[in-house]
């Protein structure tokens, strides 16, 4: 039987799913982050499947979301992206420190997704984090600078004013450049990736993540561990055929 229990780790609330005759023993961790303005709860669907395969599903809260709500507009949170996506970078590491503490994983075996906000979160968490040893990206970008770019050229086509200098924003793209999953590919090492995109999503560009993937291929001697899906019309929301083959990958590589 699955279980799904209510945890906080270091301050982050999250929901944990696992057999219920396992979920005090190690197991392999995946750990998945939600998109913007959605919540962990969100994410139920795959993470019940990930459990029946064996693994402990954590599901948390980014900042600003879910059980740390703090009632802003979508506005305000809008313009705080970038610090979500920073202190999920944060959360993780904090995540994985207090399983390690309590042995909750096994082999080393720790994972990590996420959708939109959750999937730009994931590649640059590759980025950061050797010991993680998996990624599904799911229409995430991998290329945090032409990503936040993007999303200040927007911003400026609706006529708002930035809140934003713009040395400040030199150094966020400075900065962003660090975790840069396109900017640092040697860091990927033949590291298991998974890229699911649909190519109408009006969001998150879906020439960040297919080009990237194009380009980094030719340096796995194992294709197996790398996988681009293309959904064909499918806009900003991940499907249940997407869901169930990002499960079925992970299975295989984690």
């Amino acid at each position: 039987m699955i279980v799904i229990y209510r945890e906080s780790f270091k301050n982050i609330p999250t929901l944990v799913l696992a057999d219920s005759a396992k979920a005090d023993q190690p197991l392999p961790v995946f750990t998945y982050f939600h998109g913007f303005t959605s919540a962990k709860e969100h994410n139920l669907a795959q993470a019940y499947l990930l459990a029946q395969k064996g693994y402990r599903v954590v599901l948390p809260d980014s900042l600003h979301h879910g059980d740390r709500d703090d009632n802003l507009s979508r506005q305000d949170l809008s313009f705080k992206f970038w610090e979500i996506v920073y202190q999920n970078l944060k959360d993780i590491q904090d995540i994985k420190d207090e399983l390690d503490q309590r042995n909750l994983i096994l082999d080393r075996r720790f994972g990590i997704g996420g959708t939109s906000m959750g999937g730009v979160t994931t590649a640059a968490a590759v980025t950061m984090y050797p010991w993680i040893q998996a990624g599904a990206v799911m229409m995430g970008s991998p290329k945090p600078v032409e990503f936040a770019k993007k999303l200040i050229q927007d911003v400026e086509q609706t006529g708002i004013q930035l809140p934003i200098p713009p040395d400040e924003l030199e150094e966020l793209y400075q900065s962003l450049a660090s975790i840069d999953l396109s900017l640092n590919a040697h860091k990927v090492k033949e590291k298991p990736l998974f890229f699911w995109h649909g190519d109408a999503d009006p969001v998150v560009p879906f020439e960040h993540s297919y080009d990237f993937y194009n380009e980094i291929v030719s340096q796995y001697r194992n294709p197996e561990n790398i996988r681009f899906l293309r959904e064909t019309g499918a806009g900003h929301k991940v499907s249940r055929f997407a869901i169930l083959e990002m499960v079925n990958w992970i299975e295989i590589v984690l």
